[in-house]
């Protein structure tokens, strides 16, 4: 990864980000001149990822952020390693949204608690229940003493067992699954 440029406020950055076409924006929602809201609006359908970067993990801010074309949301006390999966989350198609903010914004939406006749094998299983406990991929590589790469490949096994499309979804079924508590 490498910064190719920074910005002031939220106006500047979006006539950067649609000058130089950055893969990934970092915006923080409280901006002057524009709100990373604002960026994410203004950027969504470039091509361009917006992340969300903020002190301010209020739900209206998550809802509207994710309404408006944001790529995730990522509260800064949950550090760097989550920052780094948000940015690649985001390369992917896929949404990171700080785990903190996953939890409550599922128990708003009640998830059920059922059963599932999907078989996980005991590695997979482990990992299912770190990542559902909010852990990067390089944190449960180094809880398990396993490579960032095989801990991938084993998320990447339970998505297609559980047809879950990112790992918020695999967090989530194993949650309302009983596997893992929230």
């Amino acid at each position: 990864m490498t910064v190719v440029a920074e910005a002031a406020d939220g106006r500047t950055a979006i006539d950067t980000a649609t000058a130089i076409r950055p893969d990934v924006v970092l915006a923080d929602i409280r901006m002057p001149g524009a709100d990373g809201i604002e960026v994410a609006r203004a950027l969504a359908g470039t091509g361009i990822h917006v992340v969300i970067v903020t002190t301010f993990g209020l739900d209206e801010y998550v809802h509207t952020a994710l309404r408006h074309g944001a790529s995730g949301f990522v509260l800064k006390r949950s550090g760097p390693a989550l920052l780094v999966e948000a940015v690649r989350a985001a390369m992917n198609g896929d949404m990171l949204i700080s785990p903190q903010l996953t939890v409550r914004l599922l128990r708003e939406r009640g998830l059920p608690r059922q059963t599932s006749d999907v078989v996980l094998t005991e590695r997979e299983d482990e990992i299912v229940r770190l990542l559902a406990g909010g852990r990067t991929n390089a944190e449960i590589a180094a809880e398990l003493f396993l490579s960032p790469g095989t801990v991938k490949n084993h998320v990447a096994a339970v998505q297609r067992k559980t047809g879950a499309r990112n790992r918020v979804a695999v967090a989530a079924w194993a949650w309302a699954t009983g596997r893992a508590e929230p």
